[in-house]
């Protein structure tokens, strides 16, 4: 049967990385190719998709805002989200918003191919390390961590400037003005009520979030 899957990345070689892999697993497959939110949601209008590979951090609107405004209009496809990311920085906050799955960039071939035929059958796809993150928030209290109280996209600057990434770096990274991005930051302080980079990546450091 054919298997209609389009893929959010804007760097050409993950796109070619994943046809690869995934035009090895599937006798019949047709693929479609976005980089940044329209390509998505002009491509998702066309084409009926057996699931979407999604990139957390496609420029402009991110991978996490794109997945929110998916479910909120009712499209009912399954979502992988792809991520240089680690798992505990961004899998759960994934998954709460919809997600049918998350799979980091750096995990094995057959990682990608379990996650999506775990999706294409209508379930969901978590590493072992995420159920045990989800297992654990149960019975646990409230969440009081500072950075819990971002926003998605305050989040992942936050996750950026901890790895040591300039303004102007994340602003080309993500195809943000610089002043957006400092704006971004200094909500990001203000919020966690640190004073500088500085105490934001010893934070994401004692958080191992780095």
């Amino acid at each position: 049967m054919l298997k209609r899957i389009l893929i959010a990345d804007d760097h050409s070689a993950v796109r070619g990385g994943i046809k690869h892999i995934l035009s090895g697993e599937f006798s019949k497959v047709e693929f479609g190719e976005a980089v940044n939110a329209p390509d998505v949601f002009k491509l998702l209008k066309q084409t009926v998709w057996d699931a979407l590979i999604l990139d957390v951090d496609l420029p402009g609107r991110g991978g996490l805002e794109i997945l929110k405004q998916i479910r909120a209009e009712g499209m009912k496809i399954p979502v992988l989200m792809f991520s240089f990311h680690r798992e505990e920085q961004l899998a759960v906050r994934a998954l709460k918003a919809g997600a049918s799955g998350y799979l980091s960039k750096d995990a094995a071939d057959t990682e990608l191919l379990l996650a999506i035929n775990q999706i294409l059958n209508g379930k969901k796809y978590v590493s072992s390390f995420v159920a045990q993150q989800l297992a654990s928030q149960f019975n646990a209290e409230p969440a009081e961590e500072s950075h819990s109280t971002l926003s998605d996209r305050e989040y992942q600057i936050m996750l950026l400037i901890a790895r040591g990434k300039t303004v102007s770096q994340i602003s080309d990274e993500l195809s943000l003005s610089a002043s957006t991005v400092s704006t971004y930051r200094s909500r990001v302080l203000e919020k966690m009520n640190m004073k500088n980079n500085a105490e934001l990546m010893n934070y994401a450091i004692r958080q191992n979030m780095v």
